[in-house]
């Protein structure tokens, strides 16, 4: 099997593949199983991803089957299948040391730092692998997507009985969706594509869809029995969405942006002042959100099948992708089979 590398923006060639590194002492051998596509790759492509050089291997949404584990590891052993924590982190920075490793200051990303999983081999820390002897390969790609959606939730300190409004449903947007009813609360979806709202619908477990076009914020409040929400998680990285985020926050309540825009967001001070606003980003996620998104999946509560519309092989991605762009597409979640 041949690496796949981004080379520079629109541009991927295959590359020989490389010799496996033997495993050492906490470390893993893994083979490559299924490859995720997300806005991440999307954007890497276009050159527009911040926090990233090429050339590079592309891939932090992924599955992998353990071929060699190193000594002293024992969460996992050859034949695991697993999910994968792509977030390495060094250890010894203040967010590390704090207990936050996912906005580690020296944080190297798989797919975006360092190469990820468009190759066959990777050799990676045995501490970041998950496995589960329930969930098929396509489903453990999904665990990291669905982590970013269960940190945000975390973040915001929602509980039972509570409801928020989700802004965006793509795949965070879904996985915050997700995160949102796991906690025992209801979302309200605010989507712009029909597509989506309907796939919110049948899929998400959404009862109250809301049309984003125009000024909706006389729907949100009917959403909320007369009143704006208290959580608000705009997932959609659209600088006009987030701005337009923070008039739709009732007074005292939280806006968590999960989606990343690499550029400015502004709001009106005395607004966001009288309001007493928290606002709070969202990076990555954590062991314990996988650990969470895990067991959900293998109690079934998250049913992930309708969310995978598309799949490729290595070739058939290089040829397709350009296609992925298009916003009018409606891809959900490109899933890549790497064996």
């Amino acid at each position: 099997m041949q690496t796949l590398a981004l080379d520079e923006p629109g541009r991927f060639t295959f590359r020989p593949p490389t010799a496996p590194r033997k495993p050492e002492p906490g470390e893993v051998l893994v083979r490559a199983a299924r490859v995720g596509i997300c806005g991440t790759d999307l954007h890497a492509f276009e050159g527009k991803q911040p926090f990233f050089n090429y050339p590079r291997i592309l891939g932090h949404e992924l599955s992998v089957e353990v071929a060699e584990v190193g000594t002293g590891v024992t969460n996992v052993k050859a034949g695991d299948r697993c999910a994968v924590r792509p977030y390495l982190a060094c250890g010894e920075c203040l967010p590390c040391r704090k207990g936050k490793p996912n906005c580690c200051m020296k944080i190297r990303v798989l797919g975006v730092h360092v190469d990820g999983g468009m190759q066959e081999w990777l050799t990676l820390p045995a501490d970041y692998l998950h496995p589960s002897a329930k969930l098929s390969l396509e489903e453990l790609a999904l665990v990291e997507p669905l982590s970013i959606g269960a940190h945000g939730v975390w973040r915001s300190g929602i509980g039972r009985g509570e409801s928020a409004l989700v802004i965006g449903a793509g795949p965070i947007g879904l996985a915050v969706v997700a995160g949102v009813r796991a906690a025992g609360a209801t979302a309200v979806v605010l989507e712009l594509s029909q597509k989506r709202r309907e796939f919110c619908r049948k899929n998400a477990g959404v009862d109250t869809l809301i049309d984003a076009a125009g000024d909706p914020t006389e729907q949100i409040i009917a959403a909320f029995g007369g009143d704006l929400p208290l959580y608000v998680f705009d997932c959609t990285g659209s600088p006009r969405s987030m701005n337009a985020s923070f008039r739709y926050i009732a007074h005292g309540g939280k806006l968590i942006f999960v989606g990343l825009y690499p550029g400015e967001i502004t709001f009106n001070d005395p607004d966001f002042h009288k309001r007493e606003t928290t606002l709070l980003s969202s990076r990555n996620a954590t062991k314990a959100d996988f650990d969470r998104v895990l067991k959900s999946l293998e109690d079934g509560q998250i049913l992930t099948e309708p969310w995978i519309e598309h799949r490729f092989t290595p070739a058939t991605l290089v040829e397709s992708f350009p296609k992925l762009l298009d916003p009018e597409a409606g891809v959900l979640k490109p899933m890549v089979t790497w064996e």
